[in-house]
């Protein structure tokens, strides 16, 4: 194995056991650019989180780390929650 692999197995165990901390960090620095731009790049800021998620969820090829990321099935993921004002 070699040790990009590793690094890539470490990486994929840390998001499985801390899947819930990183959405939230995700979601609290989402909310804090949101207020700091005065809600101008809401749609940005969101689609920077949703493509992170996404990269989160491809370190082991399966999709089951954060809620709101789509299903392997393919069904959509529900919509995210407004953001704070």
């Amino acid at each position: 194995m070699s040790t990009f692999d590793n690094l890539k197995g470490k990486a994929s165990e840390l998001v499985d056991k801390n899947s819930d901390k990183i959405a939230a960090g995700m979601d609290k620095a989402g909310e804090l650019l949101d207020s700091k731009t005065g809600g101008a790049h809401t749609d940005k800021i969101a689609t920077g989180k949703d493509k992170l998620k996404n990269a989160l969820e491809g370190l082991d090829g399966k999709n089951d780390h954060f809620s709101d990321t789509p299903s392997p099935d393919g069904t959509p993921a529900p919509p995210p929650p407004p953001p704070a004002r």
